[in-house]
């Protein structure tokens, strides 16, 4: 317990802790990191190496797979789940998720159909993740 306490009081020049920690969500292990900025992001905690490289990246640069609902007409239900085919920068999910207000499908919608695409820039699409049959 001392050793944690110590980590955690463990600050750069602004006062700022310089080691953050993190529940890994690679894996249902759910291995608790300590990403330590002040040693080159060294990740502690990991049981594996995707634990490691999930630790650096969601200190350095985190992203997010985005998951939303766009309307669809002429089918069964009202609106279509739809999610971005890889992640985009966590700052940017607020208005990937703004471009879908307007977005109206039209039954028949194929899973893996584009709905969105290029979404600010990043090279992501959102996708269709559920057939939707016309209505009849």
């Amino acid at each position: 317990m001392k050793k944690l306490e110590l980590e955690r009081k463990k600050t750069d020049e602004n006062g700022v802790s310089a080691v953050k920690e993190l529940v890994c969500i690679m894996c249902p292990r759910g291995c608790r990191l300590k990403v330590d900025e002040s040693k080159d992001y060294a990740v502690t905690g990991n049981a594996c190496p995707r634990g490691a490289e999930y630790g650096r990246k969601e200190v350095t640069n985190p992203t997010r797979v985005v998951t939303s609902t766009v309307k669809v007409e002429g089918a069964v239900h009202a609106r279509c789940p739809v999610k971005t085919d890889r992640d985009i920068p966590r700052p940017l999910v607020r208005k990937a998720v703004a471009l879908l207000d307007g977005v109206v499908l039209k039954a028949p919608v194929r899973r893996g159909d584009k709905v969105v695409s290029d979404i600010l820039g990043t090279g992501a699409s959102f996708i269709a993740t559920r057939n939707m049959e016309a209505s009849e």
